[in-house]
């Protein structure tokens, strides 16, 4: 089974083939996907990588968290579902607090 694998802490002109090829030499990829700025369209510095399994992926976090890899000291975990990526403080509406909902004043 695929495993998704989170970079952080990336060049900001790391392209997807050079990543690719870093983690190739530790087992075959699917997919490698940098996120980029809507608006500018330049790297935000941290994508994701897809493992064809699971042992490979593992040995990836092992191999290249911690690894210098264009100048930069990167960071590889095992990446969670989109829904945990928040700031832990649950919806705010636009007057800045989520408790004074409905109140005027």
């Amino acid at each position: 089974m695929a495993k998704n694998l989170f970079v952080s802490k990336l060049s900001f002109a790391t392209k997807e083939e050079n990543l690719r090829k870093l983690f190739l030499d530790v087992g075959p990829v699917l997919t490698v996907t940098i996120i980029k700025d809507n608006f500018t369209g330049s790297s935000r510095g941290f994508g994701f990588v897809e493992m064809t399994n699971e042992e490979d992926a593992q040995k990836a976090i092992e191999k290249l968290n911690g690894f210098s890899f264009e100048e930069r000291v990167i960071t590889v975990k095992e990446a969670t579902p989109t829904s945990t990526y928040t700031n832990g403080r649950g919806k705010i509406d636009r007057r800045g607090s989520r408790f004074n909902r409905g109140r005027r004043f």
